[in-house]
């Protein structure tokens, strides 16, 4: 059985930023998420269900055609149709730690469930055979966080002890004058690593070895023989007699796959131009030929370098480590991966690698030839003070009617983004549509696998009824997951006219959102930030990357899903809006991505003060 998909060749994270609003072609979704209602041969049984092992295996560039359908209104860009094949019928299996997820309880009263609403009605889609890869881990280590995340809110019940803890998550913590060991020099990350975090380092490289390495290590599993190192960056020095050739080498290890694909820089002769965050992965600085001057490259009387596209030999490299120069090296999470700054200049840059990211990073090991001035982790995760008791009472969502709601907003977010869901609360989320429930917001997020991050949640969640917990730990690859948790909330829970699906790092204009809406036909509306022309990543270890057999992408799933829905005979619109900046800000806005919360802040003031939509860069 053969069947013609209409695809968006989406790739880099920034499309997954673009905002969407869906009308009718829910019912897609919602057919995702069921399974049948008694066993696993009904879903067999049932020809008219449309299963993920449909949309996400077995794609084939060949046999690709164009397909105009005079009906629907689309871009002048070329659609591409793919080719789907089904292989078997989808079937319910055995999925370990689910019936944990749903058989332990801890006796929540009914406003404390309001945070698990959606989690209720997941079961059925993550025990589908059919289901994303990276389905069986993430609730797999999700009912070990379940569990643990559990038993210490019974302790805290039971005691009812609710002072603050030593685990608070902090802004900073740091080390002083530490020697590094054999097992190394440790510094503990108590809620994991977001964006623009940074770990500063300040050493020097020990003669009488050949290596040091900063390694960024994630939280252990109880079956797992050591944790997994989301980044190990180390360092191969150039000897007392400048003798070796000096390199660092990038790379990641888990303990299922082990050691992943090593990058060396500097690389010579390398073709990879691929950028992280607009950076090179290698910093092609060269200075002089003479392999005696490596010595003085750090000094400030250094001849002026130059670009060169590569280098051919490692004398000529201004290399930022040596023996006995003292050094400040600067490690910092950006969108798409990891950069170090040593000595004030750009040196490497790492994209993330898959079910490896920065809220994973539990510690900071230094190990090997290196004599430690500090250790310094800042711009880290900081959880509300709700003891506070300032503004919560504004912040809380406020009661939803019962009539259908106008829209119901879907917010993408991670545990310890704590920030950002409070910058959204002081801003875009006090708009009267909201205030007055016409317009419902809800954050969507996954466990983390960090005990602190997912009690803070909890709290967080309690105290401002916005929060929706999802029953698989949050890695990117299941964002899919999260947009289908949206839309089952918006048809079954909170019914809404309109869904729409944004990210905690965007801006949204809600009244022109609304306004935008009105005098269109809502009967099967795709609108939003829509993009029709983009190239898949095709590097294994990347983060985004997409096979040809799997789109994990939920934007992606998003565009076969609708225009399956249209193939299907139904109606759908796709109204493109250029408003919608996904890149960051442009004035007239109705949506501004990439935004920090000091900038959504300043875009909140700008609108009460000016009554323009003007950016603040």
């Amino acid at each position: 059985m053969k069947k013609y998909l209409l695809s968006r060749k989406v790739g880099r994270k920034k499309w997954a930023g673009f905002l969407l609003i869906i009308f009718l072609a829910i019912v897609l979704f919602i057919r995702y998420s069921s399974v049948g209602k008694s066993s696993s041969s009904s879903v067999g049984e049932s020809p008219q269900k449309q299963s993920a092992y449909e949309f996400f295996n077995n794609n084939n560039n060949e046999g690709s055609n164009d397909v105009v359908d005079e009906n629907v209104k689309l871009p002048e860009s070329k659609s591409i149709v793919e080719l789907v094949t089904f292989k078997e019928k989808p079937r319910l299996i055995d999925v370990e730690g689910l019936n944990d997820l749903y058989s332990l309880s801890c006796n929540f009263s009914k406003e404390e469930s309001k945070a698990l609403l959606v989690w209720d009605k997941m079961r059925l889609l993550l025990s589908r055979s059919d289901g994303l890869n990276g389905t069986a881990q993430g609730v797999k280590e999700a009912a070990l966080a379940w569990n643990d995340l559990l038993s210490f809110i019974e302790k805290r019940k039971a005691t009812e002890s609710f002072e603050k803890e030593n685990e608070d998550c902090p802004y900073s913590v740091n080390e002083f004058n530490a020697t590094t060991s054999r097992d190394g020099s440790n510094l503990r990350i108590p809620c994991g690593l977001v964006e623009d975090s940074s770990i500063t380092v300040i050493g020097i490289p020990d003669a009488k070895q050949e290596s040091f390495q900063i390694e960024l290590v994630g939280t252990k599993l109880p079956e797992e023989l050591k944790p997994p190192i989301v980044l190990n960056y180390n360092v191969i020095l150039p000897g007392e007699n400048l003798t070796k050739e000096p390199v660092i080498t990038q790379n990641t290890w888990t303990d299922e796959l082990g050691w992943s694909k090593v990058e060396i820089c500097p690389h010579h002769g390398s073709t990879d131009m691929n950028k992280v965050d607009g950076l090179v992965k290698c910093n092609a600085k060269i200075f002089r030929n003479n392999v005696e001057e490596i010595a003085n490259a750090t000094s400030p009387s250094s001849p002026k370098s130059a670009d060169v596209s590569n280098s051919s030999a490692y004398g000529t490299s201004n290399y930022p480590f040596l023996e006995g120069n003292p050094f400040t090296a600067t490690l910092w999470a950006g969108i798409e991966g990891f950069h170090m700054t040593v000595n004030g200049r750009h040196e490497t840059s790492f994209a993330y690698r898959e079910k490896l990211e920065p809220w994973l990073v539990s510690g900071v090991n230094v190990i090997g030839g290196l004599d430690i001035i500090s250790v310094l982790a800042k711009g880290l995760p900081v959880s509300n003070d709700l003891d506070l008791g300032f503004d919560v009472e504004d912040l809380k969502a406020p009661p939803t009617p019962k009539k259908r709601l106008v829209m119901l907003i879907g917010v993408f977010s991670t545990g310890n983004n704590f920030e950002r869901r409070m910058a959204l609360r002081r801003t875009w989320m006090q708009y009267e549509a909201v205030r007055s429930g016409e317009v419902a917001v809800r954050f969507f997020i996954g466990l983390d696998k960090n005990r602190q991050v997912n009690f803070e949640l909890w709290k967080e969640a309690q105290a401002y009824g916005d929060v929706q917990l999802l029953p698989f730990v949050d890695y990117y690859s299941l964002l899919t997951l999260k947009t289908i948790a949206i839309c089952i909330m918006g048809v079954k829970i909170l019914p809404a006219k309109y869904v729409m699906k944004t990210d905690d790092d965007a801006f949204v204009r809600i009244d022109q959102v609304l306004s935008s809406l009105k005098g269109k036909d809502p009967n099967g509306l795709l609108y939003g930030g829509i993009s029709f022309e983009s190239a898949p990543h095709r590097e294994k270890d990347n983060k985004w990357y997409i096979s040809a057999e799997l789109f994990k992408l939920e934007d992606v799933a998003v565009g076969i899903w609708v225009e399956e829905f249209r193939r299907k005979g139904n109606k759908v619109q796709y109204v493109d809006d250029d408003r919608f900046h996904n890149a960051g800000c442009d004035s007239d806005y109705i949506l501004a991505h990439y935004q920090t919360p000091r900038m959504v802040l300043c875009l909140w003031e700008k609108l009460q003060k000016e009554h323009e939509p003007n950016c603040c860069e």
